[in-house]
């Protein structure tokens, strides 16, 4: 897996890192939308997948390096 990171992101800390490898991000999408998923931050400083979609864009979160794509789970962006 690649370790990338978002400088500024963590209390304490000013890396998070996005465990997942780029093929696996490109082949998961927004289980409301179809939308591609991006890499973000969450505003806890957390690692989450943001949909693109234009309308309703939902944040899921990743937790333990796994994506939860869980629709009750996920906040609005």
């Amino acid at each position: 897996m690649s370790q990338r990171t978002s400088s500024g992101s963590t209390p304490g800390s000013d890396t998070v890192t996005f465990p997942l490898d780029p093929w696996v991000r490109e082949i998961l999408r927004c289980p409301v939308s179809g939308a591609t998923l991006v890499d973000g931050v969450g505003p806890n400083g957390q690692a989450e997948l943001h949909s693109t979609a234009e309308l309703n864009p939902l944040a899921y979160p990743v937790r333990d390096g796994i994506p939860v794509l869980l629709v009750d789970d996920a906040r609005r962006l």
